[in-house]
Parts: structure tokens; C-alpha cells; sequence
């Protein structure tokens, strides 16, 4: 067997040795390139996953908020809706789905995102609000009451915009679409 058969060709960049039988120097190369673009391929995948997460609408429970208003005040605004309700779910295949919606609530308020029949206890405001039945598996939740109550009924979905001392600004009971969302984003950030 002749020596020459295998030919070991040292990589200057990496440091790495390439030992590939009657292999010349250009196909040792080409070996590390297609490493080099495989390891590319995956770094822009990743990047590509990581914006999507970054780009989705982050939503706060109320004893996240507590502790974050310690830390940076901020308005607050809470979606009540239901399961059943099909204003709600269009409101969230939509108008939080938008990407300029998303970014402002992100940047400029806290946002919670809450169902209305709720059965966990909430601590909120130094104050224990729990769900109330009204039937076989059917009820509402105290603090879907306390935010969502206009003019004595709560209907569905509610949007209450609360200040940095968790007091009731707004409360709105109707769908809103992207334009009109906007523009109550644009009025609460003067």
C-alpha cells in the first residue's frame, strides 16, 4: 500500500485536519463548506423561530402585573371574554393577531387576556376575587364582574383599561377591529 493513498491536508483557518483518501485540497474544502452552510442553515432557522415567538402578543396574569408595576407603571389593559363568545375569539383572530397592536401593547402596557368564567381564585388589588356559579358548570367571575359591569350587565367582549394605580379608565363592550383598535391605543398613550 503507498503512503501517498491517503492524503492528510491540513485546514490553515480552522486548525482541523481533513484526511480523506487521494483528496486534494479543493475537496477537503468543499467537505468544510457544506458543513459551514449547514451550520448557516440552522443558525437562520433559529433566528427565524425566535422571531416568531418575540412577535406574539405577551399576556399577564394579575399577580404578574402587581409586581410588575413596581417596577415600571404602566396602563393596563384587560380583554374579558368567553369561550362561547364568537365577538371574542374574531377580536382574538384578528385585532391581537396585528403586528403593530402586538408591538404597542408590548412596549407601552401591560396586557392580560381573561376568561370571564375563570374558576381560579385571583388575588388582585390586596383583594381575593373568586368565580361564582349560577348553574350546573356555568358562572362568573368576580373580577370579570368588578372590571366588566356596565350599566348593572356585562357583555361580552369588555375591554377595561385600567391606570398605574389599577383604577378603571375605560370600559368598552363591543368588538373592535385593527383601525379602530389603533386608535384607542394612540388616545390612551397621550
Amino acid at each position: 500500500m503507498d503512503i501517498i493513498e491517503f492524503v492528510l491536508i491540513r485546514e490553515i483557518r480552522g486548525g482541523k485536519f481533513c484526511t480523506k483518501p487521494n483528496n486534494p485540497l479543493n475537496l477537503c474544502n468543499q467537505w468544510q463548506n457544506k458543513k459551514q452552510m449547514k451550520k448557516l442553515y440552522l443558525l437562520i432557522f433559529f433566528l427565524g423561530i425566535s422571531a416568531t415567538v418575540f412577535c406574539q402578543l405577551k399576556s399577564n396574569s394579575f399577580e404578574e402585573i402587581e409586581k410588575l408595576q413596581q417596577i415600571q407603571k404602566r396602563k393596563i389593559i384587560v380583554f374579558i371574554h368567553t369561550d362561547w363568545c364568537q365577538f371574542c375569539q374574531r377580536m382574538k383572530a384578528t385585532t391581537f393577531k396585528n403586528q403593530e397592536i402586538i408591538e404597542k401593547l408590548n412596549s407601552d402596557f401591560y396586557f392580560v387576556d381573561f376568561n370571564a368564567e375563570e374558576k381560579r381564585e385571583i388575588t388582585f388589588n390586596n383583594h381575593v376575587f373568586k368565580f361564582q356559579p349560577s348553574g350546573n358548570n356555568v358562572g362568573v367571575h368576580e373580577l370579570a364582574l368588578q372590571l366588566g359591569t356596565i350599566n348593572n350587565q356585562i357583555t361580552y367582549p369588555v375591554l377595561c383599561v385600567l391606570n398605574e394605580k389599577n383604577e378603571i379608565m375605560l370600559q368598552y363592550n363591543n368588538y373592535l377591529s385593527i383601525k379602530d383598535f389603533k386608535i384607542l391605543l394612540e388616545k390612551l398613550l397621550l
